[in-house]
């Protein structure tokens, strides 16, 4: 399955449009990862615990978003987008990252 978030493909032709797929995480962030991360805030730098979580989800995202677009037939996933929202206020705070795109038969 080819992902890219060009609108076409370099030698390869695009048949048909399956439809725009999606591919969605919600993810919650503990307690440890905030705390953690206060610190980093506090004394600068980058927080791993988020990045990795971050790099989780989207990978994730992807996975189902690749899924989908197979569900349907098609061959790859043009226009690929990636948005991370944050869901929630104080200490119940939520990511969510979604993944779009539209499958193509190639």
């Amino acid at each position: 399955m080819i992902i890219t978030t060009t609108n076409t493909i370099d030698g390869v032709e695009i048949k048909g449009y399956k439809g725009i797929v999606f591919g969605e995480v919600v993810a919650g962030v503990d307690f440890i990862k905030d705390f953690k991360a206060s610190f980093t805030n506090i004394l600068g730098g980058r927080s791993k615990s988020y990045e990795n979580e971050l790099i989780q989800g989207r990978e994730e995202a992807l996975e189902e978003l690749k899924q989908r677009a197979t569900a349907l037939g098609a061959g790859a996933v043009v226009g690929v987008k990636v948005d991370y929202e944050t869901i929630g206020t104080g200490g119940n705070n939520m990511m969510m990252i979604i993944a779009s795109g539209t499958a193509v038969e190639i």
